[in-house]
């Protein structure tokens, strides 16, 4: 992932930031604001380790994908809608609805939800 897409989507990235950094805080996150620099002399912060040792290790963070229950914005998701085509049969549209399949919390046989039978 990109700092562009952290700093666009900052308050989605709060639960990732403290999974990785559990000393950080939330109402400091706030005050950041994807700022990148304040960011990474938070972290320096309250890991009390040197900017460059920081620097090295969100660069690593930002190497990894981007967390799957992160909400991003429309542009993002329809670009990852785009490039979820060569998974789409031929004939089907990946922009569109998949209602003809069914619901998934529709109840089934004998009253069981999801039960197939």
């Amino acid at each position: 992932m990109k700092w562009v897409h952290v700093r666009d989507n900052w308050p989605a990235f709060f639960e990732a930031i403290l999974e990785k950094w559990p000393a950080a805080d939330e109402s400091e996150l706030e005050e950041i604001d994807g700022d990148k620099r304040a960011f990474i002399a938070y972290i320096a912060e309250v890991t009390g380790q040197e900017i460059d040792e920081t620097k090295d290790e969100i660069r690593e963070w930002l190497a990894g994908e981007i967390p799957s229950d992160i909400v991003m914005d429309p542009i993002h998701d329809n670009h990852s809608i785009a490039l979820s085509a060569k998974y789409v049969g031929e004939g089907e549209d990946e922009y569109d609805d998949d209602a003809r399949f069914g619901d998934d919390d529709e109840i089934r046989g004998d009253g069981d939800l999801n039960d197939p039978t």
